[in-house]
C-alpha cells in the first residue's frame, strides 16, 4: 500500500467542517425570532417547514456546545447553543421531564413524549452546555433528565406504546447503545459515580453479550425482553448495520476509558464482520436494513444509502485502525472515504445529501428534515478529522 497522507486527509475533513458545514447551520437553522432551530432545509438552505423536532433541537445544542468545549472557544457557537438550549428548556418537555417528539415553531407540543431518545439527546445537550457555560442550572437539568431516562428504560414508551401487553414483549438495541454514549457525555456532572459505572457495565453487557449474535456476526435490532432470545418476526429479524457500527465506536470509547484492550480488539473484529455483512456487493455502499434470514424487508427504504450510516461506519473503521493498527480497518476507511465524498457531498451548495437510492444517486435533495439535522455530518467530520490528525501526529 502506498503511503497514506493522513495529515492531508485530516485537513480535508476539518476544512469541510469549519468552512462548509458549520456556517450552513449557523446561517440557516437558527430561528432568530422565536428561538430554537429550523431543521427542514432545502438544498440551498431555505426553510421548507417550521416544525421543531426535539431530537434535532437537542442534537444541535449538543453539537455547538461540544465543539466549543473541545475544538475552539468560538462565541458564535456558544451563542447558537445557548439560544437553542433555552428554547429546549422552556418548551421541550412536560412536568415529568419527558421530552416531546415535536413542537410547532412557537413551541407548542405536537406529538407526545413517546420517544425516550428525545430525553437522551436533551440530556447530552444540557451536559455539554453546562460545561460550556459553567451554568449549574444546566448541569442540574442534565442530571435530572438522566435519572428520568433510567426510570423509563425498562418501559421506554410507557403509556404511548402501541404494542398489546404480553403477547410479544421485545426490547430494542438502540436504547442501550445510546445510553452507553450518553453516559460518557454526562460523566463530568454526575455525583453518583457508582451509578455511572453500573450503567456503563450493564450497557456493555447488553450490546456485546445480549444483542450481538456471534453466529451472524451482527447485532439484531430487537430481542425478546423475557429471555433475550431471537424472535422470528419482521422486527426480530431486522439488522441495521449503521446502528451496529455506531455502537462499536461507542464501545471502543468505553473500552479506552476502562483500559480494556480485549474489548477494543473484540469491537474491531465485530466491526469488520458487520461492514462486510452490510456492504452492497453490487452497487457499493451500506444497506440501511437487512433481514437476518434474508427474507423480504418490511421497510421499503431497506436498500437506500443514508448519510449517517456511512459516516458512522467511517468513524468505526478509522478509530479501529488508530487503536489497533489493523490494516483491514484502514482499507475499509479509504473505501468509505471515497464513497462519502463522491456520493454525499454536494459540490454546488453547502452541507451533504442525506438520502441516496441503492445505486448511489441522490434520492432527496434536502439538507435537513425530520431526522437529518446538525449532527451526523458535523460530528462525523469532527471525529474523523480528529482521529486522522492523531494518526498523522504519530507517524
Amino acid at each position: 500500500m502506498s503511503e497514506i497522507d493522513f495529515k492531508g486527509l485530516a485537513s480535508k475533513y476539518m476544512d469541510e467542517l469549519l468552512g462548509n458545514i458549520l456556517p450552513f447551520w449557523l446561517e440557516n437553522s437558527q430561528d432568530k425570532e422565536l428561538g430554537g432551530y429550523f431543521t427542514c432545509l432545502n438544498r440551498d438552505g431555505s426553510v421548507y417547514d417550521t416544525d421543531k423536532f426535539i431530537w434535532l433541537q437537542g442534537r444541535e445544542v449538543w453539537l455547538f456546545s461540544m465543539l466549543y468545549n473541545k475544538l475552539e472557544k468560538n462565541p458564535e457557537w456558544l451563542d447558537c447553543a445557548v439560544q437553542g438550549g433555552e428554547f429546549l428548556k422552556k418548551y421541550g418537555c412536560d412536568d415529568n421531564l419527558d421530552f416531546y417528539f415535536s413542537l410547532t415553531r412557537e413551541g407548542r407540543p405536537i406529538i407526545q413524549p413517546y420517544n425516550i431518545f428525545s430525553n437522551t439527546f436533551a440530556c447530552m445537550a444540557f451536559a455539554q452546555l453546562a460545561e460550556a457555560t459553567g451554568n449549574d442550572g444546566y448541569a442540574d437539568l442534565a442530571k435530572r433528565i438522566f435519572t428520568r431516562i433510567l426510570e423509563r428504560r425498562s418501559n421506554p414508551k410507557g403509556q404511548w406504546s402501541k404494542a398489546f401487553p404480553g403477547t410479544r414483549p421485545m426490547k430494542d438495541f438502540a436504547l442501550p447503545m445510546i445510553i452507553c454514549n450518553m453516559a460518557l457525555e454526562v460523566e463530568k456532572i454526575l455525583d453518583n459515580k457508582d451509578l455511572l459505572d453500573s450503567t456503563i457495565n450493564e450497557c456493555i453487557h447488553e450490546v456485546m453479550d445480549v444483542f450481538y449474535q456471534p453466529d451472524l456476526g451482527v447485532m439484531v435490532e430487537n430481542l425478546s425482553s423475557v429471555d433475550n432470545s431471537l424472535v422470528d418476526c419482521f422486527e426480530g429479524r431486522t439488522v441495521n448495520p449503521g446502528h451496529d457500527l455506531e455502537a462499536m465506536w461507542f464501545m471502543e470509547n468505553l473500552a479506552v476509558r476502562l483500559g480494556d484492550r480485549a474489548l477494543v480488539e473484540k469491537c474491531v473484529d465485530i466491526s469488520l464482520r458487520i461492514i462486510d455483512y452490510g456492504w452492497d456487493k453490487e452497487y457499493g455502499g451500506i444497506f440501511y436494513f437487512l433481514d437476518r434470514k434474508g427474507y423480504p424487508q418490511q421497510q421499503l427504504e431497506w436498500d437506500q444509502k443514508l448519510w449517517w450510516v456511512h459516516l458512522e461506519a467511517a468513524i468505526a473503521m478509522i478509530k479501529g485502525y488508530h487503536l489497533t493498527g489493523n490494516r483491514k480497518c484502514l482499507d475499509w476507511f479509504l473505501k468509505l472515504d471515497d464513497y462519502l465524498w463522491s456520493h454525499f457531498k454536494d459540490n454546488e451548495y453547502p452541507e451533504w445529501y442525506g438520502y441516496l437510492n441503492r445505486r448511489g444517486e441522490v434520492l432527496l435533495p434536502l439538507k435537513g428534515g425530520k431526522w437529518k439535522g446538525a449532527f451526523h455530518v458535523p460530528r462525523g467530520l469532527y471525529q474523523i478529522g480528529t482521529i486522522l490528525g492523531q494518526i498523522s501526529g504519530n507517524k
